[in-house]
């Protein structure tokens, strides 16, 4: 049992004696850590603030120094109070302590370390998402806008049956009489509204293409824009001009839809119609007009639904998306794409919250001496020095309880007697010699 506790207690001061020896050095690497966020901080935070002068740096420098100093005195607190704690309650109030601090140093200068450490990367990323974006909405117009042109071949088909018909007509093979009458005018007329609506159809075709042409250039130079060194600031205001005349011809290409336009000819083939007057010489040559007219409106609006039909089907094909491009500053890029930055922000918080682990180092460390001193004798702890302060205590309240006793008072010293005060000697009568 003794050998356990002298073993007990020699662990315990040899673990005081390394924390003693970490103790000289861990302040500075605290501070060490706590001046690289700072410098980390103030770089992030020079991106979000506006101007550019003696003002933001000094404001960028003060906030950066007001971090570092934060968290410096921050994680100080807690590696002197925390592992000194002995109380389940009282740790787990300073535990929740630290926690709030933490995030209060990821909230202030985390996020913004992150932004210093990739900040150039998240901006580069969300300018070339958006030109995926942009690229998208473009192909999506031009899809539509080719889906549209191509209600041309329906009009010229329409077209064709309408001429087909009047040329039998001329030949009398409708109403049996030959000759440009009334059903003939009727069918040229038709034919004739969709000849025009056919040649505005096709006139749009060069303005779709080269709407189409000139939004891939654009394209092309903000894909370049997104890996070109230099500094992001610059190559994304480029970026943003691009991205505004992209935009632009994006509703050009919407615009030029020729499907709307289709669905009212188609709408108006049937419902305005001229007829002419019947020019028959007889009553019977009359009637067979009137017939073959009738037969020509319905032909009219079976086609007429047709291209109605072909039309809105245009119309209802998906619009593209609405993209826009917001410019974003580099701590806002890095929290939009911080999924593809996970990396730089576990540097980021790990630089910040790297403390937190060795608070708890010290607080199992503290722990463990503690647990190692329960138990063990007195005279086992004590090192020696603890014996010689110890000794001298006990000496100092010995001295007060029991003071020595001061030294017995001796008389005045005899004086010198005086001549007159020397006393006699009787002489001793010499004897007589002999002779």
């Amino acid at each position: 049992m003794t050998d356990r506790t002298n073993s007990r207690a020699n662990e315990a001061r040899e673990l005081e004696g390394h924390l003693g020896h970490l103790d000289t050095f861990t302040g500075t690497a605290l501070g060490v850590l706590a001046v690289a966020s700072g410098i980390y901080t103030y770089l992030g935070v020079s991106t979000l603030l506006d101007g550019d002068g003696a003002m933001q740096s000094f404001a960028a420098i003060a906030y950066s120094t007001a971090v570092s100093v934060g968290i410096f005195v921050f994680w100080s607190y807690m590696m002197r109070l925390l592992p000194a704690m002995r109380t389940t309650r009282a740790r787990f109030g300073l535990f929740g302590a630290m926690g709030l601090g933490c995030l209060a140093i990821v909230a202030m200068s985390s996020w913004l370390n992150a932004a210093a450490l990739a900040g150039a990367a998240a901006v580069e990323q969300h300018m070339a998402e958006t030109v995926q974006d942009y690229q998208g909405s473009l192909e999506r117009s031009h899809e539509i806008a080719i889906t549209a042109q191509a209600l041309e071949r329906d009009v010229a088909r329409t077209r064709q049956s309408f001429e087909d018909l009047s040329e039998q007509e001329a030949a009398g093979a409708l109403s049996g009489l030959a000759g440009r009458g009334a059903v003939f005018r009727v069918l040229r007329q038709k034919a004739a509204e969709l000849s025009a609506l056919e040649q505005q159809i096709a006139a749009q075709s060069e303005q779709v293409e080269a709407a189409f042409t000139t939004g891939n250039e654009l394209l092309s130079r903000m894909r370049a824009l997104t890996v070109e060194p230099g500094p992001v600031e610059g190559r994304s205001v480029e970026f943003s001009e691009l991205a505004v005349r992209l935009a632009g011809i994006i509703t050009q290409l919407r615009q030029l839809s020729v499907a709307p336009l289709v669905q009212r000819a188609a709408q108006d083939l049937s419902a305005s119609v001229v007829l002419p007057e019947l020019d028959g010489a007889t009553e019977d040559n009359r009637v067979a007009q009137g017939a073959t007219i009738d037969s020509v409106l319905q032909v009219l609006q079976q086609r007429a639904e047709t291209l109605d039909r072909a039309a809105s089907e245009v119309i209802a094909m998906p619009p593209p998306a609405e993209t826009t491009y917001t410019p974003v500053s580099a701590a806002e890029a890095v929290i939009l794409y911080a999924r593809n930055f996970i990396p730089s922000w576990a540097g980021a918080i790990a630089i910040d919250l790297l403390p937190a682990v060795l608070v708890l180092i010290l607080a199992v460390t503290q722990g463990a001496i503690r647990a190692s001193k329960e138990g063990t004798p007195i005279e086992d702890r004590m090192t020696v020095a603890e014996m010689r302060a110890a000794l001298q205590a006990a000496r100092a309240v010995d001295m007060t309880l029991d003071p020595p006793e001061p030294p017995a008072r001796q008389g005045p010293p005899a004086q010198a007697a005086t001549p007159d005060e020397v006393p006699r000697v009787h002489e001793v009568p010499t004897p007589a010699r002999k002779a």
